[in-house]
C-alpha cells in the first residue's frame, strides 16, 4: 500500500509562484488520472498559452505545464480496506486543499476521477459557500465520472447538487445523468484523441505483456499469479519472452522482489517503465486503464483480478455489473475473458495465453471487437475536454 506522510507538516501547499490569479486548479489522484489531467492541461494551454494552471496531481500534469502544488499520486489507494486505513491522511489532504482554495480562489476547479477524495472536496467547498452553486464565484467541473452506473447510484444526485458541469468519456454516461439536471457532456475518450499514441500495439512475434497494475496492494496480489501463468506457458514454449510494466520506482522494486521468487523466469521476463512503447503478442492484465489500451490495440489476452477478500465480498454485494474490465463492459461481451479471485489460476491464465497466441479465430475476434470499441469511444464533433474547460473559464470572466 502507498505510504502517506507521517507528520502533519508534510502536507502543505505553496503559494502560486507567479503571484495571485490562478485560472484553473486541477486535482487528480492515481497514475491514470494524472495522465488524463496532463493531456487536458497540455491541450488547454495550446489553445490559451496565457492560462495559469495549478495542480494537485503527479509528474505528468507537472510536465504538461501546471504548477504542481502537491504530489497526490504518490498517496493514492484503492479498495475498501486500504481506504479505511488512510482516511485520516485523506482528510488532512482535503483540509489543506480547502485552505489553499480559500486563500487563492482559482476561477475554475477541475476534478479528474478519484471520486473518494474529489467529491468530499467538492461538498466541502459547497458548504463553505465558495462555489457558484452555493453563492460563491468558483466553478466546479468533474472530468471522468465515478461509475455510478455500477454502484452508489444515488451519488449522481449529490454530484448534481455541488458541480456545475460533468465531462464523461463513455457515451452512455450522458443518459445516466439525464434525470439529475447536471450539465453533462461526452467529450470522447482520451485514448482516441488525435494527439494520443497508444503505448502498446499488436505484433504476432512480440513478447507477452504482463500488466499487474499501478498500486502496490494490487500488484502484490496479482503479479505472482501472472508470473506463475507465464512460467506455466514456458513449459511448452521455452523461448518465449515477456515484458512487465511498472508505473513507479517503488513498484519496480516490488516487482523485482516478487520475480526473485521465480528463478525459472530469469532471462525471460524484463521489467520496463510504463512510458515505454511495447509490441506484444498477448497480454495478461489487471482490470485497470492499461487493459483498455491493450483492447484498443487489438492485443488478445485475459483479465485477472484479485483483491482483499473483504473488499471483494463488499463488491459482490454493492456492485451490480456483468464484467469488471471496462472494454468488456462497454461491448457487453468478453473481449478479455475475466478470471477473478480464486478463478485466477496459473493454469487457467496459461491456457488463455496459448489461445491468444495460437488461435487464428481468437486473434480475428479480438481485432473485430477492438474496432467496435474504437468506434464507440471516438471523439465527438462538439469538441474535447479542453474546449469544455475553456468554455467554463470564459463564462466566469
Amino acid at each position: 500500500m502507498s505510504e502517506f506522510p507521517k507528520k502533519k507538516a508534510d502536507i502543505s501547499f505553496p503559494d502560486p509562484k507567479d503571484g495571485p490569479g490562478v485560472d484553473l486548479l486541477v486535482i487528480a489522484g492515481e497514475h491514470s488520472g494524472d495522465e488524463h489531467a496532463a493531456r487536458l492541461v497540455k491541450s488547454a494551454k495550446l489553445k490559451n498559452p496565457s492560462l495559469r494552471v495549478a495542480a494537485i496531481g503527479g509528474r505528468h500534469v507537472e510536465k504538461a505545464g501546471a504548477e504542481l502544488l502537491f504530489d497526490l499520486v504518490r498517496f493514492s489507494v484503492v479498495g475498501f480496506v486500504e481506504v479505511i486505513r488512510t482516511l485520516k491522511d485523506q482528510f488532512r489532504i482535503r483540509d489543506e486543499i480547502l485552505r489553499w482554495v480559500k486563500t487563492h480562489r482559482p476561477k475554475v476547479i477541475c476534478f479528474v476521477d478519484y471520486p473518494g477524495l474529489n467529491l468530499r472536496v467538492a461538498k466541502a467547498l459547497f458548504d463553505l459557500g465558495l462555489t457558484k452553486k452555493s453563492g460563491g464565484d468558483i466553478s466546479l467541473l468533474f472530468y471522468i465520472s465515478p461509475q455510478v452506473w455500477a454502484w452508489k447510484a444515488k451519488r449522481k444526485y449529490k454530484m448534481a447538487e455541488y458541480l456545475d458541469s460533468l465531462a464523461v468519456i463513455f457515451p452512455f454516461e450522458v443518459e445516466v445523468f439525464d434525470d439529475t439536471g447536471l450539465d453533462t457532456r461526452f467529450v470522447g475518450h482520451p485514448f482516441l484523441a488525435e494527439d494520443f499514441d497508444l503505448p502498446v500495439s499488436y505484433a504476432p512475434e512480440g513478447p507477452v505483456l504482463i500488466l499487474p497494475g499501478s498500486r502496490t496492494a494490487a500488484v502484490g496480489r496479482i503479479a505472482p499469479v501472472l508470473f506463475r501463468a507465464f512460467e506455466e506457458r514456458l513449459k511448452s514454449k521455452q523461448k518465449l519472452s515477456a515484458v512487465c510494466v511498472y508505473a513507479s520506482k517503488m513498484l519496480k522494486e516490488q516487482l523485482e522482489d516478487i520475480l526473485s521468487k521465480y528463478p525459472v523466469l530469469k532471462g525471460h521476463v524484463s521489467l520496463i517503465a510504463n512510458e515505454t512503447n511495447v509490441k506484444a503478442s498477448a497480454v495478461l492484465t489487471s482490470s485497470g486503464t492499461m487493459s483498455l489500451k491493450c483492447a484498443l490495440a487489438s492485443i488478445p489476452g485475459a483479465v485477472a483480478y484479485r483483491t482483499h477478500p473483504f473488499t471483494y465480498y463488499l463488491g459482490r454485494i454493492l456492485v451490480k455489473i456483468k464484467f469488471i474490465g471496462i472494454a468488456n463492459l462497454l461491448l457487453n461481451k468478453p473481449l478479455y475473458p475475466e478470471y477473478i479471485q480464486g478463478a485466477a489460476t496459473a493454469k487457467a491464465l496459461a491456457h488463455e495465453l496459448s489461445e491468444s497466441m495460437e488461435s487464428v479465430e481468437r486473434i480475428k475476434q479480438t481485432r473485430r471487437w477492438s474496432a467496435e470499441l474504437r468506434e464507440l469511444l471516438d471523439q465527438p464533433s462538439r469538441g474535447g475536454v479542453a474546449d469544455w474547460v475553456l468554455e467554463h473559464l470564459e463564462k466566469g470572466n
